[in-house]
């Protein structure tokens, strides 16, 4: 931290400053430490979300670009700091443009043509850009799905304001599933708010599509994420009720699976257990989970893994492990599985070895697959360790690797 400080030509506690999110740097500083990183925009990418999110700054302001610095183009006088407040605030949302260069031009370019041809996405290839984005969530790093779909969605509000009667419902049932993998990655993303905010837009897509799958479907995607430090295990289970008297007699293994989940972070394992062996018998019975593509068959063995590492049940926890790494390549999955196995063998009575296994697992992730789906499993297993085993070196060296991974 030192180091950087000194090539910043800042105070190294002003660094620790803005990383412990104290403080907000200036617009120049932030163009400064995300070319000394070599973010390659990705700092200044965060930087304008944050701004557009917490302090009301508008999207159409012009400028022009003085060397890599934008600068506001403006008739308004300074303040009595010598520089007008509004400016300020107009130039967070547009720093980023200093970074991203050509590439905004060229999506705004992009549009342009578009928009002069009249493009005008079919339902199949809006079926398509649902699938590209599903499969980018699982393989990409979350911040990058996000942008790439926010580009989809902007398309997609522009068709839905032109569309009329049967395009229309059918463009609402797109709209809830694209809004659910958006609160799917800002949740990943640790950014809850926004990620609540885009899954209440979700539901109200998918009830005006009439459609009962992709209603259900949401309300179990929500319900899920939710374990994730979004939402207390309560909650979750509130979802979980409402979406079951939605669902009537219709048998829904996605449901039972997170409820499961939901009753094992509560620490009420038999009933746990118990819903996983509802989940299995409708398994069994050739239940199925959606037909969009958010549910895997991997996740029937993933609610096992956890609800048993969290009773300390190593075998079938492992022999459920095996089953997720032959059915999927989901780098949460093959991280969380991993942290499983270390959270059965710290609720066993093997904490040196589980915690320096959850240890070595995260450490493994590169920085920008580091979800909240990853840290959070990972925090559940620290806080399985007995409080008289807390200060064991192995214990630790997670709680320093979950520190600056937060």
């Amino acid at each position: 931290m030192r180091a950087f400080a000194r090539r910043a030509n800042i105070s190294a506690s002003y660094v620790s400053m803005l990383e412990k999110g104290d403080i907000n740097p200036s617009v120049k500083l932030a163009i400064s430490l995300d070319r000394d990183l070599a973010a390659n925009g990705g700092l200044l990418t965060a930087f304008v979300a944050d701004a557009i999110e917490h302090r009301n700054v508008p999207s159409d302001t012009p400028i022009h670009q003085d060397g890599f610095v934008p600068t506001l183009v403006t008739d308004n006088a300074g303040d009595e700091d010598g520089e007008d407040a509004t400016n300020r605030r107009q130039m967070l949302r547009l720093a980023g443009a200093a970074a991203m260069g050509t590439v905004i031009d060229d999506e705004a370019t992009r549009r342009r043509l578009n928009d002069a041809m009249g493009a005008h996405r079919s339902l199949d290839e809006w079926s398509t850009a649902h699938e590209d984005h599903l499969h980018a969530l699982r393989t990409r790093p979350p911040a990058q799905v996000a942008h790439d779909l926010s580009i989809d969605l902007d398309t997609l509000s522009r068709q839905i304001e032109l569309a009329k009667g049967s395009e229309l419902v059918e463009l609402h049932r797109v709209t809830a599933l694209l809004a659910a993998i958006q609160a799917n990655a800002f949740t990943r993303l640790a950014q809850h708010g926004t990620a609540l905010r885009w899954w209440e837009t979700a539901r109200w897509a998918a009830d005006a599509s009439r459609d009962l799958d992709i209603r259900l479907l949401v309300r179990a995607e929500e319900a899920g994420h939710g374990l994730y430090g979004q939402r207390s295990p309560q909650s979750v289970l509130r979802l979980l009720t409402e979406a079951e008297h939605l669902a009537g007699e219709r048998p829904m293994l996605d449901l039972a699976a997170i409820k499961a989940k939901a009753l094992s972070k509560l620490g009420r394992h038999a009933e746990a257990e118990a819903a996983l062996r509802r989940m299995t018998d409708l398994a069994d019975q050739g239940a199925r989970g959606d037909t969009q593509g958010f549910w895997t068959p991997s996740q029937v063995y993933f609610s096992q893994s956890w609800v048993y590492a969290a009773m300390g049940k190593e075998e079938p926890a492992a022999r459920a492990r095996e089953e997720v790494l032959r059915l999927t390549s989901s780098y949460v999955y093959e991280t969380n599985i991993q942290l499983h196995a270390a959270w059965a063998a710290i609720v066993s009575g093997g904490v040196e070895q589980g915690a320096s296994q959850a240890a070595t697992a995260i450490a493994a992730v590169p920085e920008q697959f580091r979800t909240v789906h990853v840290l959070e499993t990972a925090r559940m297993t620290l806080r399985a360790v007995p409080i008289e085993h807390r200060t064991r070196p192995a214990v630790g060296e997670l709680r320093a690797i979950l520190a600056d991974s937060a």
